[in-house]
């Protein structure tokens, strides 16, 4: 009997400290299942009690989707069809790559509706699984509607500081020939930020919204078959992960095709086509705003849970990981669902929209420098890569199939091969719909030529991305040698441990850092030499060359979002597992599925900062384009041997430890009143261990909500007023000394070092805190002693200390740096 199994508990009929709700399970296997808990089929673990929160309350819905649900089904649809009909109305005014682009869209909205309801038609297993399932999903709801509420208040003042600044600013010469005066770039840029921070909010809710619902699906599927269970799970992230990337393509399409039909561009207007792209700025901004603040707001809530529940549950008391015994238990699986899955949402729907609007903006300077006739081939080129994203990711989902015989119980394959296997078919559909893509839209009468070596640059790109994958899953995965010698140097105990994980981490920025340097030049030069010349004969595509390798690297996201979902998901399904008492045999299925996804949550991360290196290099140029036009001066290089430029890059630097220092704390503090709170619970209650007392689950749930909401904050503030902070003091000091650029190069400087120091610190964080987390799941494998021996012990301490750097400050720092550059765009012409 394992330890805190339920094995010594009073049997059937003795002891009923907690009754089970009877509760109707959606699927047919429900009968079936009743009269097999009545017959004891399932098993002896039937007769033990069980301990089960019992916190359901009313079910949160959010105010826009209870609008729509009171409205009649009739009426729904037909507001529907009109809204869509308007859509491509606007689509065919503007090109037909619109209305193509619209069109994958809508058809990948649809495939995901299918796949949610194939998700939902799975049953939810015995009454004490859905219960347990209920208890996260109210709690997850909870926190994402007090968070959200915060957010979306600190959006509106900051969207009145924007107008305002806006208002009072100068206008560029381009601006002025177009028509666009202040107030009308003013309330354009305003209403953008506004709908970017409402899409992100979306995309995050989303993602909460499938996997508080997949979790127990995943946990039934799991007492039947290993490749089931993980198809569930791969299916409900599918879902969340066409949402999210559909999102940020028809967001910045439909604001493209709107300001295009409205401004009278290349018709009535003196708009042109080339001067779009810069007023989606906005929309970029309101993304990564909310994606940082729904980042580290649920970075910090699901890590002081989880610190607090292992400290106390595993180290102190002895028990298993999510027993239902430790009172932070609850908590620990919330925090799944609003840190990894709504904040991977809003992340990933960020990077998504910063890389398109700045391939836009450098796809219509380059073509206007080049003087291309139709420029808008260029311009909307990232919308239709992103638009196959959408097509080649979903083959790969539906690639993972069940077996065909659910009943036979099939040997247990490896859940990363097979989700490998769906990765490698994505990749290869990428490569040619990125070749057929360049063709279609990049080929231009003045260099025939050109397309295939913007190809080649997509191909580097996609290169890049497939290598990031694989090293973060040779630094993470217990397959490979680092995270074993990380596992057996927990042996010696818990320093040994610490010092190899902070070396390991270190040592996995090597590599990633060359693959990126290599990319960027190579697609820099594939660029550079594509023929495409402007008036002088200097040839212009290098810039341009690096936004398709950026493009390439994202080609794939939907897959690669996939794949990160299916990691919480996995981790709660194997939580509702253990709470629920169910056979080993069960456990090791989600255990199994956990480890995996834990390497895949990893490979994101490192997919995400290689992706948000290159965006940002992007934005970078964008910015220096910007403050060109506003101050009609030259600005295309910064020199950091001027005292005050060097100490702008000291300064961005700076940012990204202090950022990171503020974060890792958060957590800390947080995790201290949790860790409080659970002993105090065990003394006061001593029934809990042998389940003759309920643990006040909700209590831990409360402590972690509000402290989460309250240390978010500091960070984020940080992370938007240093960059104005900074471009103001040097701005009214450069009117002092004679320097009319001073401010604008300063920040220059300030985003450049951020982005070095911010790529190196997140590739540490991220790599050594999966690294840490596997190394002890390979070791409760059974390997240097198993569960419970010293070894185990010192690879939890490990453990608790990668859990801030992976899930915290690691995600946030990929936010940050794109929002800096997006922040310095929207802002430039107050640093000047």
């Amino acid at each position: 009997m394992r330890p805190g199994s339920g094995g010594d508990l009073p049997q059937s009929g003795e002891f009923i400290p907690f009754p089970v709700a009877a509760r109707r399970v959606n699927s047919s296997h429900a009968v079936a299942m009743d009269d097999d808990m009545e017959s004891g089929a399932l098993g002896p673990y039937q007769d033990k009690p069980r301990t089960f929160p019992n916190m359901r309350s009313k079910s949160y819905t959010p105010l826009i989707f209870r609008i729509f649900m009171g409205i009649n089904v009739r009426v729904l649809f037909m507001l529907l069809l009109l809204g869509l009909g308007a859509v491509f109305y606007v689509g065919s005014r503007t090109s037909p790559i619109i209305v193509f682009v619209f069109s994958v869209c809508i058809i990948s909205f649809i495939l995901s509706i299918y796949l949610t309801k194939w998700v939902l038609a799975k049953d939810e297993g015995p009454p004490e699984m859905a219960q347990i399932s209920d208890a996260i999903r109210d709690g997850a709801e909870g926190f994402f509607r007090t968070q959200y509420g915060t957010i979306s208040k600190m959006a509106i003042v900051l969207a009145l500081v924007i107008l305002s600044i806006y208002l009072f600013r100068s206008t560029t010469p381009q601006q002025e020939s177009s028509g666009i005066g202040r107030s009308t770039s003013a309330y354009i840029t305003v209403a953008a930020f506004l709908l970017g921070a409402l899409c992100s909010g979306i995309a995050g809710y989303v993602g909460m919204w499938v996997s508080v619902r997949a979790n127990v699906r995943v946990s039934s599927a799991a007492r039947r078959s290993a490749r089931e269970a993980l198809q569930v799970a791969v299916r409900a992230g599918g879902f969340s992960a066409l949402v999210v990337v559909g999102m940020a393509v028809i967001g910045v399409a439909i604001l493209y095709a709107i300001f295009y039909v409205w401004l009278g561009v290349d018709s009535t207007g003196p708009t042109k086509v080339t001067d779009l792209p810069l007023l989606l700025v906005g929309y970029g901004f309101g993304a990564s705003f909310v994606a940082l603040f729904a980042q580290l707001g649920g970075g910090i809530y699901t890590k002081a849970a989880d610190v607090g529940a292992d400290l106390v549950g595993k180290v102190e008391q002895g028990i298993p990981e999510d027993d239902p015994r430790n009172p932070a238990v609850i908590a620990d699986l919330v925090g799944d669902n609003v840190g990894d899955c709504a904040a991977r949402g809003a992340d990933l729907f960020e990077s998504i929209a910063a890389e398109i609007i700045s391939a836009m903006i450098l796809g219509g300077t380059m073509a206007q420098r080049c003087k291309i006739e139709d420029p808008s081939g260029f311009i909307l080129f990232p919308l239709v890569i992103h638009s196959f994203d959408l097509v080649i990711s979903s083959v790969g989902i539906f690639s993972i199939r069940g077996t065909r015989d659910s009943g036979v119980k099939s040997p247990v394959e490896d859940p990363m091969a097979i989700l490998q296997n769906g990765y490698s078919i994505t990749i290869v559909l990428a490569v040619l719909t990125f070749g057929l893509s360049t063709r279609w839209l990049l080929y231009t009468e003045q260099a025939p030529s050109a397309w295939i070596n913007f190809a080649l640059c997509g191909l580097v790109g996609i290169m890049t991305a497939y290598a990031f994958v694989w090293i973060t899953k040779y630094y993470t995965d217990y397959k490979h040698e680092p995270v074993r010698t990380l596992a057996l140097s927990s042996s010696t105990g818990h320093g040994t441990n610490i010092i190899a994980g902070v070396s390991l981490g270190l040592e996995s920025t090597a590599l990633p850092v060359i693959v990126i340097s290599i990319s960027i030049i190579s697609a820099f030069w594939l660029g550079q030499s594509s023929g495409l010349v402007d008036e002088t004969g200097n040839p212009t595509g290098g810039l341009f060359g690096t936004a398709v390798a950026t493009m390439g690297m994202l080609s794939t996201a939907a897959y690669v979002l996939t794949m990160d979902m299916f990691g919480p998901i996995a981790d709660n399904a194997g939580g509702i597992v253990e709470m629920s008492q169910q056979p080993e045999s069960v456990r090791e299925i989600t255990d199994l599925l956990d480890a995996v996804g834990n390497t895949t949550k990893a490979t994101t991360k490192g997919f995400a900062i290689g992706s948000a290196a290159l965006a940002s290099f992007l934005l970078f140029s964008a910015y220096m384009d910007e403050v060109s036009a506003f101050s009609h001066d030259s600005f295309k290089q910064v020199d950091i041997a001027i005292p005050e430029v060097f100490v702008g890059g000291l300064l961005g630097a700076m940012l990204i430890f202090l950022f990171s220092a503020w974060a890792c704390s958060a957590v800390g503090r947080t995790a201290q009143e949790v860790v409080n709170e659970v002993r105090r619970q065990f003394i006061e209650r001593p029934g809990i261990m042998d389940y003759k007392e309920k643990p006040d689950y909700g209590r831990c749930v409360a402590i972690v909500a509000s402290a989460s909401l309250k240390e978010m904050i500091k960070p984020g503030a940080l992370a938007i007023v240093s960059p104005m902070v900074v471009g103001i003091v040097f701005r009214i000091l450069g009117l002092y000394t004679g320097h009319p650029l001073l401010g604008a190069k300063v920040v220059a400087a300030m985003l450049m070092f951020a982005t070095v120091a911010g790529i190196l610190m997140a590739l540490f964080l991220n790599t050594a805190g999966g690294a840490w987390d596997n190394a002890k799941k390979y070791i409760e494998t059974g390997a240097l002693g198993g569960k419970g021996s010293d070894s185990h012990k010192a690879a939890v301490t490990g453990d608790t200390v990668g859990d801030p750097f992976k899930d915290t400050a690691g995600p946030s720092i990929h936010v940050l740096i794109k929002m800096l550059a997006t922040i310095t765009l929207v802002m430039a012409p107050v640093f000047l």
